[in-house]
């Protein structure tokens, strides 16, 4: 108990002593009570009950204080901007954002390990942007490694477990388009499996409303974490603004929110309106890195493998 509550508690005594020796009106003890002895047990009885009155209601305050800010810390925004592996547009300006974020970074590009590892460098979480076939879009939009809906199992296994070796200090994974192959149970069953047995999550990007990963998540006792807002799906700093003033009004009504930007056509777009918005969103939830999220809403305990995450000149 502080200095201050304590001298408050004291005037408080002091008070209700002085109060109850100037009544003049007959008191419960004066009728009751006419042995001197029973007086001051009475009295004595009286006292006790008004300092744990008192202590009671400083507790309550002090419970509620810090309930309080309990609840207010337990607010998590988790930042993932894909596409990163290419020497994009807005690449440095990201990495260079003054809170923790997360960097999905697409693996065997010319940039992919150091980008990864310039963004473990700086304290931000990494995970792997695989490629996914996609119902619609160009094929040179997927990339290398990309993971196809007409693949046999063994094929899917191989590249997935290629694209985790391909980038260093990954913690996780999520899925780069992918609105075909993110509906197809038997593909998304072995990219989990492959996840899980190297100790990454999957973060589902949404990019198809119908995607099983959630679903096949919990089966696996894995999170079942998802992208809940898209920062840049269209390419203007004014939408790019407008989608966080959403991410602040999310948190507001949630305990978390995973929002998703890119570098590249919205790169400078979208780190721009980042940095303006960081101290604004500070007040409504915390920056946090993705995999304290996971840990946080799901108790998730994976430990990516030592050798598939840190390269081999640096272990």
């Amino acid at each position: 108990m502080s200095k201050r509550t304590k001298q408050h508690l004291r005037n408080v005594i002091k008070k209700a002593i002085q109060a109850t020796r100037s009544r003049k009106e007959p008191t419960c003890a004066h009728v009751v009570c006419q042995n001197p002895r029973m007086k001051k047990n009475l009295a004595a009885c009286i006292m006790v009950g008004l300092v744990f009155t008192v202590c009671g209601n400083v507790w309550s305050m002090d419970v509620a204080s810090a309930t309080g800010k309990q609840d207010q810390h337990q607010k998590m925004v988790a930042v993932i901007i894909d596409d990163l592996g290419n020497n994009m547009k807005g690449t440095e300006q990201i990495l260079n954002l003054p809170v923790k974020i997360t960097v999905a970074v697409m693996p065997f590009l010319p940039s992919t390990k150091q980008d990864a590892m310039e963004a473990h460098k700086r304290g931000h979480d990494v995970i792997v942007h695989l490629p996914m076939e996609p119902k619609q879009g160009k094929p040179e939009w997927l990339g290398p490694g990309a993971i196809k809906a007409n693949m046999s199992d063994e094929e899917v296994r191989a590249k997935v477990t290629a694209a985790i070796k391909e980038v260093p200090f990954a913690i996780g994974m999520n899925n780069h388009m992918g609105s075909k192959v993110t509906s197809d149970k038997r593909i998304m069953s072995i990219v989990l499996d492959v996840c899980k047995e190297h100790g990454l999550f999957f973060v589902d990007s949404r990019t198809n409303y119908w995607s099983v990963v959630p679903e096949l998540a919990v089966e696996k006792g894995m999170p079942p974490v998802r992208n809940d807002i898209f920062l840049d799906d269209t390419h203007t700093l004014a939408h790019v603004n407008r989608q966080l003033t959403k991410v602040g009004e999310w948190v507001d009504e949630h305990d978390t929110c995973v929002t998703i930007g890119h570098v590249g056509v919205s790169g400078m777009h979208t780190s721009a309106a980042l940095h303006s918005s960081v101290p604004t969103l500070k007040d409504h939830a915390k920056f946090v890195g993705i995999s304290d999220l996971v840990r946080s809403e799901w108790g998730w305990k994976g430990a990516p493998a030592t050798h598939t995450t840190i390269p081999s000149n640096e272990q």
